[in-house]
């Protein structure tokens, strides 16, 4: 027999599901190496555009269900309950203000990005399944706009002038700091985030061998894009990373 469910129950559902899957993703960025002690990933509310959850502040390799926490746009908890926040979930709450395109953002301190920010050598997309990355990724330097700080993103107008340097990319760099990554889902952010690190790898080794490095060119990203951001694609990477940090069902 068919069990009928009305609104509320499919948004609790709903809710809970993207949840657990934000839990999971925590762990594939561990697992992965993407994310160490620090980092972290947030997803927006699928009902409310103006609000978000992260995890409390944690490492990603611990997060639990009860960890996840909400928040708005102002980066305000909704419910704190006495646990500790991220210092710098301001980017977050930045990205999703000015980016309603965006539904997920990770930002991480992963070692072979860092040299891409120090050199402002251009990081590019050099193997398919980063094709995610575009054509550009921008460097925004926090010393340009705010002078010497504690490097840290930790209030709206410096979250804020991150997001601008952004601008409609996917990625930025952050110099002596680390990046942020965004997708148009949380699966998609957690994909775009794995291959951005993956990708920085692949270009430090090839400049080790010496020659010019063929990159993918602005076609061949958007062709690829097609099949990587595909839901087949996306959920098989997924399914795979999490079978890896020991999240599958």
């Amino acid at each position: 027999m068919r069990t009928l469910y009305n609104r509320e129950d499919f948004v609790m559902t709903a809710l809970d599901t993207l949840q657990r899957d934000l839990v999971t993703a925590n762990h594939i960025l561990a697992h992965e190496g993407v994310t160490d002690s620090l980092g972290h990933i947030s997803v927006r509310h699928p009902d409310r555009p103006d609000r978000f959850f992260l995890s409390c502040s944690r490492s990603p390799e611990l997060v639990k269900l009860d960890d996840i926490m909400e928040f708005d746009l102002d980066c305000n908890p909704i419910d704190q309950r006495g646990r500790p926040m991220y210092f710098e979930r301001a980017i977050h709450g930045a990205i999703f203000q000015l980016r309603p395109d965006v539904q997920s953002i990770v930002h991480n301190h992963a070692y072979e990005t860092i040299p891409f920010g120090l050199t402002k050598r251009p990081l590019k997309a050099c193997v398919h399944p980063a094709c995610g990355i575009g054509a550009h990724v921008p460097i925004w330097d926090i010393r340009e706009s705010f002078g010497d700080t504690d490097m840290l993103i930790t209030n709206m107008e410096r979250g804020k002038a991150m997001a601008r340097g952004m601008g409609q990319e996917n990625s930025v760099l952050l110099p002596r700091h680390g990046c942020v990554v965004v997708g148009h889902s949380l699966k998609v952010a957690t994909l775009n985030a794995v291959y951005f690190k993956i990708n920085a790898s692949l270009v430090l080794s090839s400049m080790m061998l010496g020659g010019e490095i063929t990159y993918l060119s602005p076609g061949e990203i958007e062709l690829t894009k097609e099949l990587v951001y595909s839901d087949n694609s996306v959920q098989r990477m997924w399914d795979y990373w999490s079978r890896r940090c020991g999240d599958a069902g």
